[in-house]
Protein backbone atom coordinates (compact mmCIF):
# COMPACT_ATOMS: atom_id res chain seq x y z
CA UNK A 1 0.00 0.00 0.00
CA UNK A 2 2.87 2.32 0.65
CA UNK A 3 4.09 2.13 -3.23
CA UNK A 4 0.34 3.51 -3.90
CA UNK A 5 0.32 5.54 -1.84
CA UNK A 6 1.52 8.95 -4.19
CA UNK A 7 -1.18 7.29 -6.73
CA UNK A 8 -3.88 10.12 -5.63
CA UNK A 9 -1.58 13.05 -6.36
CA UNK A 10 -2.37 13.56 -10.02
CA UNK A 11 -6.32 13.61 -9.22
CA UNK A 12 -5.33 16.37 -6.09
CA UNK A 13 -3.66 18.61 -8.44
CA UNK A 14 -6.15 19.03 -11.26
CA UNK A 15 -9.05 19.50 -8.78
CA UNK A 16 -7.36 22.20 -6.70
CA UNK A 17 -6.24 23.97 -10.14
CA UNK A 18 -9.47 23.93 -11.65
CA UNK A 19 -11.24 25.20 -8.21
CA UNK A 20 -9.17 27.83 -7.98
CA UNK A 21 -9.17 28.92 -11.92
CA UNK A 22 -12.77 28.49 -12.73
CA UNK A 23 -14.34 30.28 -10.58
CA UNK A 24 -12.51 33.60 -10.33
CA UNK A 25 -9.92 35.33 -11.72
CA UNK A 26 -7.19 33.84 -13.89
CA UNK A 27 -4.54 33.21 -11.54
CA UNK A 28 -1.56 36.09 -11.95
CA UNK A 29 1.17 35.16 -14.63
CA UNK A 30 4.98 35.20 -14.06
CA UNK A 31 6.88 38.15 -12.95
CA UNK A 32 8.96 38.02 -16.29
CA UNK A 33 5.31 38.47 -18.19
CA UNK A 34 3.99 40.89 -16.17
CA UNK A 35 7.52 42.80 -16.94
CA UNK A 36 6.82 42.16 -20.28
CA UNK A 37 2.88 43.65 -20.20
CA UNK A 38 3.77 46.40 -17.91
CA UNK A 39 6.61 47.72 -20.36
CA UNK A 40 4.37 48.49 -23.18
CA UNK A 41 0.95 49.56 -21.41
CA UNK A 42 2.85 51.70 -18.00
CA UNK A 43 4.45 53.69 -21.62
CA UNK A 44 0.85 53.75 -22.98
CA UNK A 45 -1.20 54.54 -20.13
CA UNK A 46 1.72 58.07 -19.21
CA UNK A 47 1.28 58.43 -23.05
CA UNK A 48 -2.94 59.18 -22.51
CA UNK A 49 -2.11 60.87 -19.35
CA UNK A 50 0.11 63.23 -20.91
CA UNK A 51 -1.96 63.56 -23.94
CA UNK A 52 -5.46 64.21 -21.38
CA UNK A 53 -3.12 67.29 -19.67
CA UNK A 54 -1.96 68.82 -23.09
CA UNK A 55 -5.58 68.96 -24.29
CA UNK A 56 -7.60 69.48 -21.73
CA UNK A 57 -9.96 71.96 -22.69
CA UNK A 58 -10.83 73.45 -19.17
CA UNK A 59 -14.24 73.61 -20.88
CA UNK A 60 -16.33 74.53 -23.36
CA UNK A 61 -16.16 77.83 -24.82
CA UNK A 62 -18.57 80.49 -24.14
CA UNK A 63 -20.48 81.99 -27.21
CA UNK A 64 -23.49 84.07 -27.58
CA UNK A 65 -26.16 81.71 -28.21
CA UNK A 66 -28.18 82.11 -31.89
CA UNK A 67 -31.33 80.81 -31.01
CA UNK A 68 -30.91 78.42 -33.78
CA UNK A 69 -31.77 74.89 -32.97
CA UNK A 70 -30.30 73.25 -29.39
CA UNK A 71 -28.60 76.54 -29.58
CA UNK A 72 -30.73 78.85 -27.64
CA UNK A 73 -31.42 79.16 -24.03
CA UNK A 74 -34.26 77.15 -22.95
CA UNK A 75 -36.26 76.91 -19.42
CA UNK A 76 -39.04 74.72 -17.84
CA UNK A 77 -43.00 75.52 -18.15
CA UNK A 78 -46.01 73.64 -17.43
CA UNK A 79 -49.63 73.86 -19.31
CA UNK A 80 -51.52 74.88 -16.87
CA UNK A 81 -54.73 75.22 -18.59
CA UNK A 82 -56.49 73.97 -22.37
CA UNK A 83 -59.04 75.39 -24.30
CA UNK A 84 -61.17 74.52 -27.24
CA UNK A 85 -61.08 77.49 -29.51
CA UNK A 86 -62.26 78.39 -33.17
CA UNK A 87 -58.64 77.64 -34.87
CA UNK A 88 -60.02 80.92 -37.12
CA UNK A 89 -60.14 83.27 -34.45
CA UNK A 90 -56.66 82.58 -33.53
CA UNK A 91 -54.96 83.04 -36.45
CA UNK A 92 -54.83 79.57 -37.09
CA UNK A 93 -56.11 78.89 -40.51
CA UNK A 94 -53.43 77.07 -42.96
CA UNK A 95 -55.10 73.77 -41.35
CA UNK A 96 -58.31 74.96 -42.75
CA UNK A 97 -57.44 76.04 -46.19
CA UNK A 98 -55.99 73.16 -47.13
CA UNK A 99 -58.67 71.09 -45.89
CA UNK A 100 -61.37 73.96 -47.96
CA UNK A 101 -58.55 72.30 -51.36
CA UNK A 102 -60.13 69.38 -50.94
CA UNK A 103 -64.08 68.56 -51.51
CA UNK A 104 -65.59 67.27 -48.26
CA UNK A 105 -66.97 63.66 -48.86
CA UNK A 106 -69.75 61.97 -47.39
CA UNK A 107 -73.28 63.65 -46.71
CA UNK A 108 -72.03 65.06 -43.27
CA UNK A 109 -68.47 66.35 -44.80
CA UNK A 110 -69.15 69.92 -44.67
CA UNK A 111 -70.22 69.94 -41.11
CA UNK A 112 -67.12 68.19 -39.71
CA UNK A 113 -64.74 70.21 -41.79
CA UNK A 114 -66.70 73.79 -39.79
CA UNK A 115 -66.93 71.33 -36.54
CA UNK A 116 -62.93 71.11 -36.41
CA UNK A 117 -61.45 73.43 -33.73
CA UNK A 118 -58.00 74.25 -32.41
CA UNK A 119 -56.44 73.86 -28.51
CA UNK A 120 -55.12 76.92 -26.88
CA UNK A 121 -52.70 75.80 -24.22
CA UNK A 122 -51.82 78.59 -21.49
CA UNK A 123 -47.96 77.92 -20.52
CA UNK A 124 -46.30 78.81 -17.27
CA UNK A 125 -42.76 79.34 -17.08
CA UNK A 126 -41.38 77.91 -13.84
CA UNK A 127 -37.87 78.67 -13.86
CA UNK A 128 -35.49 81.19 -14.59
CA UNK A 129 -36.21 85.11 -14.16
CA UNK A 130 -39.71 84.71 -15.58
CA UNK A 131 -40.55 82.67 -13.17
CA UNK A 132 -44.49 82.81 -13.00
CA UNK A 133 -44.84 84.27 -16.85
CA UNK A 134 -47.54 82.87 -18.58
CA UNK A 135 -48.59 82.68 -22.13
CA UNK A 136 -50.37 81.05 -24.69
CA UNK A 137 -49.81 78.73 -27.87
CA UNK A 138 -52.53 77.29 -30.30
CA UNK A 139 -52.22 73.19 -31.65
CA UNK A 140 -53.84 72.90 -34.93
CA UNK A 141 -55.81 69.52 -35.20
CA UNK A 142 -52.68 68.29 -37.77
CA UNK A 143 -50.25 68.50 -34.91
CA UNK A 144 -48.20 65.80 -34.25
CA UNK A 145 -48.18 66.15 -30.54
CA UNK A 146 -50.70 66.69 -28.02
CA UNK A 147 -50.73 68.23 -24.59
CA UNK A 148 -52.62 67.64 -21.18
CA UNK A 149 -53.33 70.13 -18.24
CA UNK A 150 -50.32 69.67 -15.68
CA UNK A 151 -47.69 68.63 -18.32
CA UNK A 152 -43.97 69.68 -18.01
CA UNK A 153 -42.68 70.80 -21.32
CA UNK A 154 -39.62 72.90 -22.61
CA UNK A 155 -39.72 76.91 -23.80
CA UNK A 156 -37.56 78.30 -25.45
CA UNK A 157 -36.84 82.14 -25.11
CA UNK A 158 -35.47 84.56 -27.56
CA UNK A 159 -34.67 87.42 -25.72
CA UNK A 160 -35.00 89.92 -28.72
CA UNK A 161 -38.03 89.23 -29.51
CA UNK A 162 -41.58 91.00 -28.19
CA UNK A 163 -42.91 90.21 -24.68
CA UNK A 164 -45.44 88.02 -25.43
CA UNK A 165 -43.43 86.26 -28.23
CA UNK A 166 -40.36 85.71 -25.74
CA UNK A 167 -41.10 82.33 -24.95
CA UNK A 168 -42.10 79.08 -27.03
CA UNK A 169 -43.08 75.60 -26.72
CA UNK A 170 -39.89 73.44 -28.11
CA UNK A 171 -40.60 69.72 -26.73
CA UNK A 172 -41.72 68.19 -24.03
CA UNK A 173 -39.84 66.97 -20.67
CA UNK A 174 -39.16 63.67 -20.39
CA UNK A 175 -36.80 64.12 -17.18
CA UNK A 176 -39.16 61.60 -15.03
CA UNK A 177 -39.42 58.77 -17.75
CA UNK A 178 -35.69 58.82 -19.10
CA UNK A 179 -34.86 59.13 -15.04
CA UNK A 180 -37.10 55.74 -14.39
CA UNK A 181 -35.25 54.13 -17.16
CA UNK A 182 -32.34 54.89 -16.31
CA UNK A 183 -33.01 53.37 -12.67
CA UNK A 184 -34.51 50.13 -14.03
CA UNK A 185 -31.00 49.77 -15.89
CA UNK A 186 -29.01 50.32 -13.04
CA UNK A 187 -31.34 47.66 -10.97
CA UNK A 188 -31.25 44.85 -14.02
CA UNK A 189 -27.26 45.69 -13.96
CA UNK A 190 -26.49 45.53 -9.97
CA UNK A 191 -29.43 42.18 -9.58
CA UNK A 192 -27.43 39.89 -12.61
CA UNK A 193 -24.30 41.14 -12.61
CA UNK A 194 -23.45 41.81 -8.86
CA UNK A 195 -20.09 43.28 -7.71
CA UNK A 196 -19.18 43.26 -11.38
CA UNK A 197 -22.28 45.31 -12.52
CA UNK A 198 -21.82 47.84 -9.55
CA UNK A 199 -18.02 48.19 -11.09
CA UNK A 200 -19.53 48.44 -14.91
CA UNK A 201 -21.74 51.34 -13.70
CA UNK A 202 -19.16 52.85 -12.33
CA UNK A 203 -17.00 52.50 -14.93
CA UNK A 204 -19.93 53.90 -17.33
CA UNK A 205 -20.38 56.50 -15.25
CA UNK A 206 -16.14 57.88 -15.97
CA UNK A 207 -16.79 57.12 -19.70
CA UNK A 208 -19.81 59.83 -20.00
CA UNK A 209 -17.48 62.02 -17.78
CA UNK A 210 -14.41 62.01 -19.64
CA UNK A 211 -16.60 62.38 -22.98
CA UNK A 212 -18.19 65.35 -21.35
CA UNK A 213 -15.29 66.48 -19.15
CA UNK A 214 -12.88 66.32 -22.12
CA UNK A 215 -13.47 65.41 -25.59
CA UNK A 216 -15.93 67.24 -26.60
CA UNK A 217 -15.35 70.62 -24.71
CA UNK A 218 -11.63 69.78 -26.43
CA UNK A 219 -12.92 69.68 -29.68
CA UNK A 220 -15.29 73.06 -29.42
CA UNK A 221 -11.58 74.22 -28.31
CA UNK A 222 -10.03 73.64 -31.34
CA UNK A 223 -7.93 70.58 -31.02
CA UNK A 224 -7.74 67.94 -33.39
CA UNK A 225 -10.87 65.86 -33.25
CA UNK A 226 -8.59 62.82 -34.33
CA UNK A 227 -6.12 63.33 -31.67
CA UNK A 228 -8.69 64.03 -28.99
CA UNK A 229 -10.76 60.77 -30.03
CA UNK A 230 -7.23 58.66 -29.78
CA UNK A 231 -6.38 60.00 -25.99
CA UNK A 232 -10.22 60.08 -24.90
CA UNK A 233 -11.07 56.59 -26.39
CA UNK A 234 -7.88 54.95 -24.56
CA UNK A 235 -8.50 56.75 -21.42
CA UNK A 236 -12.02 55.63 -21.70
CA UNK A 237 -10.64 52.03 -22.75
CA UNK A 238 -8.06 51.75 -20.13
CA UNK A 239 -10.64 52.88 -16.97
CA UNK A 240 -13.44 50.47 -17.72
CA UNK A 241 -11.58 47.45 -18.59
CA UNK A 242 -9.36 47.82 -15.39
CA UNK A 243 -12.67 48.58 -13.12
CA UNK A 244 -14.92 45.81 -14.39
CA UNK A 245 -11.80 43.00 -15.16
CA UNK A 246 -9.29 43.72 -13.35
CA UNK A 247 -5.75 44.43 -12.73
CA UNK A 248 -4.48 41.73 -14.70
CA UNK A 249 -2.62 40.28 -17.01
CA UNK A 250 -6.11 39.10 -19.04
CA UNK A 251 -7.13 42.15 -18.80
CA UNK A 252 -4.00 43.73 -20.21
CA UNK A 253 -4.01 41.63 -23.11
CA UNK A 254 -7.59 42.78 -23.79
CA UNK A 255 -6.33 46.24 -23.60
CA UNK A 256 -3.64 45.57 -26.21
CA UNK A 257 -5.82 43.89 -28.38
CA UNK A 258 -8.43 46.62 -28.36
CA UNK A 259 -5.67 49.35 -29.05
CA UNK A 260 -4.39 47.59 -32.26
CA UNK A 261 -7.88 47.48 -33.00
CA UNK A 262 -8.36 50.89 -32.78
CA UNK A 263 -5.43 52.06 -34.24
CA UNK A 264 -6.46 49.97 -37.34
CA UNK A 265 -9.80 51.63 -37.77
CA UNK A 266 -8.53 55.01 -37.57
CA UNK A 267 -5.50 54.35 -40.06
CA UNK A 268 -8.76 52.56 -42.43
CA UNK A 269 -11.33 55.26 -41.62
CA UNK A 270 -8.80 58.17 -42.54
CA UNK A 271 -7.62 56.60 -45.59
CA UNK A 272 -11.53 56.01 -46.97
CA UNK A 273 -12.56 59.26 -45.11
CA UNK A 274 -10.30 60.92 -47.84
CA UNK A 275 -10.50 58.50 -50.97
CA UNK A 276 -14.35 59.04 -50.79
CA UNK A 277 -14.15 63.04 -50.27
CA UNK A 278 -16.28 62.85 -47.39
CA UNK A 279 -16.82 66.36 -45.79
CA UNK A 280 -18.77 65.28 -42.68
CA UNK A 281 -20.89 68.17 -43.14
CA UNK A 282 -24.28 66.14 -43.96
CA UNK A 283 -26.89 67.09 -41.24
CA UNK A 284 -28.26 70.48 -40.10
CA UNK A 285 -26.66 69.91 -36.28
CA UNK A 286 -22.96 69.64 -37.94
CA UNK A 287 -23.76 72.17 -40.14
CA UNK A 288 -24.57 74.30 -37.04
CA UNK A 289 -21.66 73.57 -35.05
CA UNK A 290 -19.25 74.29 -38.05
CA UNK A 291 -20.95 78.12 -38.29
CA UNK A 292 -20.41 78.43 -34.51
CA UNK A 293 -17.33 76.98 -34.46
CA UNK A 294 -15.86 77.35 -37.75
CA UNK A 295 -12.34 76.05 -36.39
CA UNK A 296 -13.40 72.44 -35.72
CA UNK A 297 -12.64 70.26 -38.61
CA UNK A 298 -15.76 68.67 -39.25
CA UNK A 299 -13.74 65.72 -41.10
CA UNK A 300 -11.77 65.28 -38.10
CA UNK A 301 -15.25 64.97 -36.53
CA UNK A 302 -16.40 62.17 -38.39
CA UNK A 303 -13.22 60.05 -37.79
CA UNK A 304 -13.84 60.74 -34.11
CA UNK A 305 -17.07 59.85 -34.08
CA UNK A 306 -16.39 56.38 -35.80
CA UNK A 307 -13.11 55.30 -33.36
CA UNK A 308 -15.55 56.78 -30.73
CA UNK A 309 -18.65 54.45 -32.06
CA UNK A 310 -16.61 51.38 -32.38
CA UNK A 311 -14.81 51.07 -28.56
CA UNK A 312 -17.71 49.75 -26.73
CA UNK A 313 -18.01 46.57 -28.91
CA UNK A 314 -14.24 46.23 -29.39
CA UNK A 315 -14.00 46.13 -26.03
CA UNK A 316 -16.50 43.07 -25.90
CA UNK A 317 -14.80 41.05 -28.34
CA UNK A 318 -11.15 41.77 -26.75
CA UNK A 319 -12.47 40.90 -23.14
CA UNK A 320 -14.53 38.03 -24.30
CA UNK A 321 -11.89 36.03 -26.59
CA UNK A 322 -9.20 36.82 -23.77
CA UNK A 323 -11.50 35.29 -21.44
CA UNK A 324 -12.22 32.02 -23.74
CA UNK A 325 -8.30 31.48 -24.08
CA UNK A 326 -7.64 31.67 -20.15
CA UNK A 327 -10.28 29.28 -19.84
CA UNK A 328 -9.08 27.07 -22.44
CA UNK A 329 -6.28 26.76 -20.81
CA UNK A 330 -7.27 26.08 -17.27
CA UNK A 331 -9.27 23.66 -18.78
CA UNK A 332 -6.34 21.47 -20.43
CA UNK A 333 -3.24 22.44 -19.70
CA UNK A 334 -1.54 20.47 -21.84
CA UNK A 335 -3.07 21.44 -25.09
CA UNK A 336 -0.44 23.14 -27.17
CA UNK A 337 -0.49 26.54 -28.75
CA UNK A 338 -2.45 25.43 -32.08
CA UNK A 339 -4.95 23.32 -30.22
CA UNK A 340 -5.75 26.71 -28.22
CA UNK A 341 -5.72 28.98 -30.54
CA UNK A 342 -7.92 26.81 -33.16
CA UNK A 343 -10.17 26.08 -29.97
CA UNK A 344 -10.88 29.95 -29.40
CA UNK A 345 -10.91 31.01 -33.16
CA UNK A 346 -14.13 28.50 -33.37
CA UNK A 347 -15.95 30.74 -30.33
CA UNK A 348 -14.48 33.79 -31.64
CA UNK A 349 -15.77 33.27 -35.27
CA UNK A 350 -19.70 32.66 -33.58
CA UNK A 351 -18.79 35.92 -32.00
CA UNK A 352 -17.69 37.98 -34.82
CA UNK A 353 -21.00 36.99 -37.09
CA UNK A 354 -22.94 38.23 -34.16
CA UNK A 355 -21.13 41.39 -33.40
CA UNK A 356 -20.87 42.66 -37.21
CA UNK A 357 -24.82 41.97 -37.66
CA UNK A 358 -25.06 43.99 -34.35
CA UNK A 359 -22.85 46.37 -35.42
CA UNK A 360 -24.34 47.08 -39.11
CA UNK A 361 -28.37 46.77 -37.76
CA UNK A 362 -27.14 49.61 -34.99
CA UNK A 363 -25.88 52.03 -37.41
CA UNK A 364 -28.98 51.04 -40.16
CA UNK A 365 -31.46 51.66 -36.81
CA UNK A 366 -29.67 55.47 -36.49
CA UNK A 367 -30.24 56.20 -39.99
CA UNK A 368 -33.78 54.38 -40.49
CA UNK A 369 -35.11 57.32 -41.68
CA UNK A 370 -32.84 58.72 -44.01
CA UNK A 371 -33.40 55.25 -45.42
CA UNK A 372 -36.76 55.27 -45.94
CA UNK A 373 -36.31 58.86 -47.55
CA UNK A 374 -33.61 56.97 -50.46
CA UNK A 375 -36.05 53.97 -50.94
CA UNK A 376 -38.77 55.98 -52.25
CA UNK A 377 -36.31 58.45 -54.61
CA UNK A 378 -36.38 57.61 -58.10
CA UNK A 379 -32.41 56.93 -58.02
CA UNK A 380 -30.61 53.66 -58.55
CA UNK A 381 -28.97 51.99 -55.79
CA UNK A 382 -25.50 52.60 -56.54
CA UNK A 383 -26.75 56.59 -56.96
CA UNK A 384 -28.14 56.20 -53.35
CA UNK A 385 -25.16 54.40 -51.71
CA UNK A 386 -22.94 56.58 -53.28
CA UNK A 387 -24.55 60.14 -51.71
CA UNK A 388 -22.75 61.99 -49.34
CA UNK A 389 -25.10 60.88 -46.19
CA UNK A 390 -25.23 57.19 -47.36
CA UNK A 391 -21.87 56.64 -48.24
CA UNK A 392 -20.85 58.44 -44.78
CA UNK A 393 -22.63 55.82 -42.72
CA UNK A 394 -21.58 52.63 -45.49
CA UNK A 395 -18.01 53.77 -44.74
CA UNK A 396 -18.74 54.17 -40.75
CA UNK A 397 -19.94 50.77 -40.78
CA UNK A 398 -17.41 48.81 -42.62
CA UNK A 399 -14.55 50.33 -41.40
CA UNK A 400 -15.55 49.69 -37.51
CA UNK A 401 -17.25 46.14 -38.79
CA UNK A 402 -13.07 45.56 -40.08
CA UNK A 403 -11.47 46.69 -36.97
CA UNK A 404 -13.93 44.37 -35.31
CA UNK A 405 -13.15 40.92 -37.75
CA UNK A 406 -9.32 41.83 -37.28
CA UNK A 407 -9.96 42.01 -33.65
CA UNK A 408 -10.57 38.30 -32.69
CA UNK A 409 -7.91 36.47 -33.79
CA UNK A 410 -4.87 38.94 -33.13
CA UNK A 411 -6.46 39.51 -29.31
CA UNK A 412 -6.70 35.63 -29.36
CA UNK A 413 -2.77 35.23 -30.62
CA UNK A 414 -2.00 37.88 -28.06
CA UNK A 415 -3.54 36.10 -25.64
CA UNK A 416 -2.14 32.14 -26.66
CA UNK A 417 0.87 33.80 -26.53
CA UNK A 418 0.49 34.83 -23.20
CA UNK A 419 -0.25 31.66 -21.73
CA UNK A 420 1.63 29.23 -23.45
CA UNK A 421 4.53 31.21 -22.57
CA UNK A 422 3.61 30.77 -18.68
CA UNK A 423 2.44 27.43 -18.98
CA UNK A 424 5.07 26.65 -16.21
CA UNK A 425 4.15 28.26 -13.79
CA UNK A 426 0.45 27.88 -14.06
CA UNK A 427 0.30 24.16 -14.36
CA UNK A 428 -0.74 23.64 -10.81
CA UNK A 429 -0.41 25.12 -7.28
CA UNK A 430 2.49 27.17 -6.51
CA UNK A 431 5.70 25.75 -4.07
CA UNK A 432 7.10 27.14 -1.23
CA UNK A 433 10.19 28.08 -3.57
CA UNK A 434 7.84 29.56 -6.53
CA UNK A 435 8.01 26.69 -8.80
CA UNK A 436 4.82 25.59 -9.92
CA UNK A 437 4.41 21.89 -9.35
CA UNK A 438 3.73 20.17 -12.66
CA UNK A 439 0.91 17.67 -13.96
CA UNK A 440 1.22 14.49 -11.55
CA UNK A 441 2.64 11.07 -12.92
CA UNK A 442 0.67 9.32 -15.42
CA UNK A 443 -0.78 12.89 -17.17
CA UNK A 444 0.40 13.69 -20.05
CA UNK A 445 3.67 16.23 -20.58
CA UNK A 446 4.61 15.46 -16.80
CA UNK A 447 8.25 15.56 -16.02
CA UNK A 448 8.16 15.97 -12.35
CA UNK A 449 6.58 13.10 -10.90
CA UNK A 450 9.36 11.29 -9.23
CA UNK A 451 9.51 14.54 -6.87
CA UNK A 452 6.11 14.61 -6.30
CA UNK A 453 6.14 10.88 -4.89
CA UNK A 454 9.77 11.82 -2.85
CA UNK A 455 7.55 15.29 -1.64
CA UNK A 456 4.65 12.63 -0.62
CA UNK A 457 7.59 10.39 1.28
Amino acid sequence: MTRNEPEPQPHTHPHAHGHSHGHGPAAPVSRHLRKVIAAVLIPFALAVGVGLIALWPGGAPPHKPTGVGFDQETQSARVVQLTKVDCADVNAQQQQQMEQQQPPTGPGGGAQQQAQRCEQATIEVTTGKDTGHRFKTVVTPDASRRYTEGQDVVVAYAPKAPRDLQYSVTDVDRTFPMWVLAAVFALAVVVVGRLRGVLALVALAASFAVLTVFILPAILQGSNPLLVAVVGGSAIMLIALYMCHGLTARTSVAVLGTLASLLLIGLLGSVFIGWAQLTGNTDDQTGLVHSLYPGIEIRGLLLAGIIIGSLGVLDDVTVTQTAAVWELRDADPTASRRQIYGAAMRIGRDHIASVVNTLVLAYAGAALPLLLLFSIARSGVGTVAGSEMVAEEIIRTLVGSIGLVVSVPLTTLLAVLVVSADRGSRSGPQEEDGRAAGPGPGQPGSRRGGRGRRRKR
